[in-house]
């Protein structure tokens, strides 16, 4: 495995585990809510081949609210 994807999957697996943990009836909203940017903003680069060849995020439809 490349040396980016054990971090790719770990971060991965922590929003998902901090997003179960959100949905709970006792979670601490607070540290949902600190948490949460930090780690999705601390999701390193996809490691190659998670998206097509040519894939850019930025084109497609454009959404309620986007091209005034």
């Amino acid at each position: 495995m490349c040396p980016h994807c054990d971090d790719y999957a770990r971060t991965v697996v922590m929003l998902g585990d901090l997003a179960l943990y959100a949905d709970m009836t006792s979670a601490d909203q607070h540290f949902v809510d600190v948490i949460g940017p930090s780690l999705a903003a601390s999701l390193p680069e996809p490691p190659p081949g998670v998206f097509p060849a040519g894939y850019d995020p930025n084109e497609g439809p454009e959404y309620p609210g986007q091209g005034w």
